[in-house]
């Protein structure tokens, strides 16, 4: 993965615009990864799903809770990528109380796809959801790469969660300054 360049796709947001009006001020948005990860140092995590155990419980707050700390590094922005619509992301966030890490829905799968990071979760009737990674671009390059072990689609793993922790992330940051 290193060296390569983050998939520049197209994803499905919605953002509140009060001209709107009414219980629901959201309209959809069209956002270009490329245009995310362009002219910034990213810190991005991926994850099997919104709301589930692992990823609500430890992983997206944990990246929360080091959000600061990884803009001090030199991070420019701190992404959290899953396979659910832009609908899920959003509630998601609201009940997880995320204020500063940026929920990004791949709803097709189509960076997740692209990432190579895809895999079936059929046998838990979640379909199509990204493996656990975690990595730093700089200006839309791969500089740094993490990854659980075990990458498979018939589900033979725990949910392992150790490489993607925002730990050791953070140490690459903080030990890796932007050129």
């Amino acid at each position: 993965m290193l060296g390569r360049q983050v998939p520049d796709v197209t994803l499905k947001t919605r953002v509140r615009d009060e001209s709107i009006g009414g219980d629901n001020p959201f309209r959809w948005q069209d956002v270009r990864t490329g245009d995310l990860f362009r002219n910034k140092r990213v810190v991005v995590f991926s994850l099997p799903g919104a709301f589930t155990p692992t990823c609500s419980n430890e992983q997206c707050p944990a990246f929360e809770r080091f959000y600061d700390d990884f803009k001090a590094a030199g991070a420019d922005e701190v992404y959290c990528v899953s396979v659910n619509d832009a609908f899920v992301m959003y509630q998601w966030g609201k009940h997880l109380g995320i204020k500063k890490v940026k929920l990004l829905p791949d709803g097709s799968g189509d960076f997740t796809r692209r990432m190579g990071m895809l895999v079936k979760k059929d046998h838990l009737g979640f379909g199509d959801r990204s493996w656990r990674y975690a990595m730093v671009a700089d200006d839309g390059e791969i500089v740094a790469w993490f990854e659980e072990p075990g990458i498979n689609d018939v589900g033979s793993d725990d949910d392992p969660y150790g490489e993607t922790r925002p730990e050791p992330v953070l140490e690459w940051v903080k030990s890796h300054p932007r050129d």
